[in-house]
Parts: C-alpha cells; sequence; structure tokens
C-alpha cells in the first residue's frame, strides 16, 4: 500500500490518500476540507479513487467528504452510526469553526467493529475506538504494519475527550487494549502532527506511560 498525507484548512487535519500499487485505486481518508488542493495531488498520482473513508464526525476530518463524493461519484463510507449526531450538526460547526457553508452528511455506508474495507487489493480491517467521539474508527492495513488512527492518538499526546460524547475512560481503552495491542512495530498517521508508531508512544508517550487527568489535542 501507498499513502500521502495532506494537511488542509486552517486546523492542519491530515487528509491521507492510500491507494493499491497494483491497480492504482484508492481512497481518501478524512478529507477535511481543500477539495482542490486534494483533487491535485490524485490527478498527479494517477490514482482512481473508489471510496471516502471517515474516521469520526468532526468537520475538520469531514468537511470536503460531500463535494468529493459528488464530484468523483464515490461512496463516503464510516463512521460508526454512533457519530451521526456529528454528522447532523455539521452547518453549525461550519460556522463556530470558521469552515466554509456545510450541508448535514448522511454517509453511504455505516462502518462497524472487525468489518473490513476493500480498496483495490487492499483489505483494511475496521477497530472502533470510541473516547474521542463515540463513533471513531481506526483503519488498519496488517500487511503493511500502518494504521489510520483519526484523533485516537497522536505523537506525544492522545486526543481530547472533553467533546460532546467524549469520554476519557472509553479514549484510553481504546487506545490500551485495541490499538497498541497490534504491535510496537505498527506505524500510524493521526489526524493532525507527525507520525509514529505505537511501541515509541508506549514507552515516550505521557499520557500512556503516567496517569493524566488532562488531555490536551484537538
Amino acid at each position: 500500500m501507498k499513502y500521502r498525507v495532506i494537511p488542509v484548512t486552517h486546523f492542519k487535519q491530515n487528509c491521507s490518500i492510500i491507494w493499491c500499487e497494483s491497480s492504482l485505486r484508492g481512497a481518501l481518508i478524512d478529507p477535511g476540507g481543500e477539495a482542490g488542493k486534494i483533487l491535485r495531488v490524485v490527478k498527479k498520482e494517477g490514482i482512481r479513487i473508489e471510496s471516502i473513508l471517515l474516521t469520526h464526525g468532526h468537520i475538520d476530518h469531514v468537511g470536503a467528504a460531500k463535494e468529493l463524493s459528488e464530484r468523483l461519484d464515490v461512496p463516503v463510507i464510516g463512521p460508526h452510526p454512533a457519530d451521526a449526531y456529528w454528522l447532523e450538526m455539521l452547518p453549525e460547526e461550519a460556522i463556530m469553526f470558521d469552515f466554509p457553508k456545510i450541508d448535514k452528511l448522511i454517509p453511504h455506508q455505516w462502518l462497524w467493529d472487525k468489518q473490513q474495507v476493500s480498496i483495490g487489493e487492499l483489505k483494511l480491517e475496521v477497530i472502533h475506538c470510541p473516547g474521542h467521539t463515540p463513533g471513531h474508527v481506526v483503519f488498519y492495513h496488517p500487511e503493511s504494519k500502518l494504521a489510520f488512527v483519526g484523533d485516537v492518538l497522536f505523537k506525544g499526546s492522545v486526543g481530547r475527550s472533553d467533546f460532546l460524547g467524549g469520554d476519557e475512560q472509553q479514549l484510553m481503552d481504546s487506545i490500551h487494549n485495541k490499538l497498541l495491542p497490534l504491535g510496537d512495530d505498527v506505524t500510524f498517521v493521526s489526524g493532525h502532527g507527525a507520525k509514529s508508531t505505537f511501541g515509541h508512544e508506549r514507552k515516550h508517550n505521557p499520557f500512556l506511560t503516567e496517569d493524566t487527568d488532562e488531555l490536551i489535542e484537538s
């Protein structure tokens, strides 16, 4: 599997373009905005996008999903249905966070824990990881030892749990019980900032190595 990460919007959210090398069929993960910028990279790489995958319902991760779905004629897949209320609040979020006007979003398909998503010859495992939002999912490709974790985990930090529907204990359980057991050698791409490995975070992330009540990432 190949991928490129494109930071978009004033939140510098990591939109990932992933694709199957043999078929050049791919997907967009969390296109938070700047559809034109994303499409220019897709064209440059010669990829045929088949789907748009969403880790969760926050506007900085889904802001361009509907536009790109319509322009590319591809389905929006994910997140878990527990995030439906976030997608319904997108018009209000756009005003609150200074995004362009956006409509409510209804995905073509919801995702559930332990499902698989196919992209060309690739298969991604879906892992439901609530805590940042109740419907947050992670996309994991075992063969590449690569995970796209949205806003669950960051290099040196973890996701916020103080938004509507967030839960700190669920977030930490998701990290410790679902992500870290995948292996220290798994690289992950976060929703913001630099990539890292689960092994590095297990040893050096202060939120995972000692108790804390303060979650600082967005």
